[in-house]
């Protein structure tokens, strides 16, 4: 008994079923049983479903595990129920990839002891099938330091209410063809990741954002020096509003940076560079990042139409290569707010590249970038542009 008392103060859980053996928890009543949960489950924000440029509709969200043990926990499996029904399975080698401990941006296997961490799901809804009202979701974990017999565990919560409210719909940012939808949903870690803790909370405003780059006609992202701004060919290229909106915010001031390299010296204000906030109406803001210095011709308060100019492509702010970085969030600051998804109402992808490795190697080398074509070209209306395509923007109108 001596023994069990301690290894209950060191792993209460594996203790708890040793004194249900013995005689069973106090319980509040003789209806309701009691068991501890060092797995803890949570949801900080309701999952949105949206459709993306491959016409399915995707589910983008994090779940919240705190290992409320002494124990490293492996996380082994995770079920999404959809009101019940199993919509979706991850095993050891997928949660290995998408599990980061609160505050680092490498994924684990293990959770370790008295910790919590974030884990990144994304998944498709199966052809036809409806968009379920709740979502929970089912946890297998083994615990290496409790008592033989007692090591695995399983766990069901993290109950949320999905989001039912309609998706935005807007227009492109840009205009032209052969534009990369770099770092853009659902599984790019650059931005689907990017959780900060800011003001109090934590916030994921670049869960839907993209980085758009654009190749030449050698499908080259830049060609001439690396360190010149102007040998890409995105660098210049006119900015345009999605949505009649009001003008919330100008940052403007900021130098262009030289490419090839982060600086060092960037304040989280100056991250975005010269940039735009608009407010779209309905709690939807956009972000459009980088701008070039003394391009932006717009002001806070001013009303601003569909298509109209607000600036140019540039390099300004935390940037390692002239682009366009976008994104959409519920409120009105490019870090204190979350990230929502939406769709471009009509765009055609026109290829794709071979993925995140070979983009970045193009961009920091300046060598043709290799596409894989779409003839004829795939036209998509109201899809979320994912990640790694070459697209195609209607002229303004």
């Amino acid at each position: 008994m001596t023994r069990c008392i301690i290894r209950a103060v060191l792993f209460l859980f594996a203790c708890f079923e040793l004194l249900a053996f013995i005689g069973g928890p106090r319980q509040a009543n003789a209806a309701e049983k009691e068991d501890l949960t060092p797995l803890l489950l949570t949801l900080a924000d309701a999952p949105a479903p949206f459709t993306g440029s491959d016409g399915r509709i995707h589910l983008v969200y994090e779940l919240w595990i705190t290992n409320f043990s002494s124990g490293d926990a492996s996380i082994e499996s995770v079920e999404v129920l959809g009101d019940g029904s199993v919509l979706h399975k991850m095993d050891a080698a997928e949660i290995s990839r998408r599990l980061q401990p609160a505050g680092m941006r490498q994924s684990v296997e293990v959770l370790p002891k008295s910790s919590q961490g974030l884990l990144f799901i994304h998944f498709n809804l199966a052809q036809g099938a409806s968009v379920p009202r709740q979502l929970s979701h089912r946890v297998t974990a083994r615990f290496a330091a409790a008592p033989p017999g007692h090591q695995e565990l399983t766990e069901q919560g993290g109950t949320i209410s999905v989001d039912a409210r309609p998706v935005l719909r807007i227009g492109p940012p840009l205009a032209g063809e052969n534009y990369i939808s770099a770092d853009s949903c659902c599984d790019a870690t650059r931005h689907t990741r990017a959780a900060l803790p800011v003001n109090g909370r934590v916030w994921l405003a670049q869960r839907y954002a993209v980085d758009w780059e654009q190749l030449d006609k050698d499908h080259r992202i830049y060609s001439g020096p690396r360190e010149k701004v102007e040998s890409y060919t995105i660098f210049g290229k006119p900015v345009l509003a999605v949505a009649d909106a009001t003008v919330v915010l100008v940052t403007e001031g900021q130098p262009e940076q030289t490419p090839g390299k982060y600086p060092t010296d960037i304040s989280l204000d100056a991250a975005d560079g010269n940039s735009v906030i608009l407010d779209l109406g309905e709690g939807h803001y956009a972000l459009y990042a980088h701008m070039q210095p003394g391009s932006i011709k717009v002001r806070p308060n001013e009303k601003v139409k569909r298509g109209q100019v607000l600036g140019l492509v540039g390099n300004t702010g935390n940037s390692v290569a002239p682009h366009l970085h976008f994104q959409l969030t519920d409120g009105p600051s490019s870090l204190a707010s979350n990230g929502m998804p939406y769709e471009v109402d009509g765009f055609q992808v026109t290829g794709h590249t071979p993925g995140t490795e070979a983009f970045d190697h193009a961009e920091e080398t300046g060598a043709p970038l290799a596409i894989t074509a779409i003839s004829p070209p795939q036209p998509v209306s109201n899809g979320l542009p994912l990640d790694q395509l070459v697209i195609a923007f209607p002229a303004t109108r």
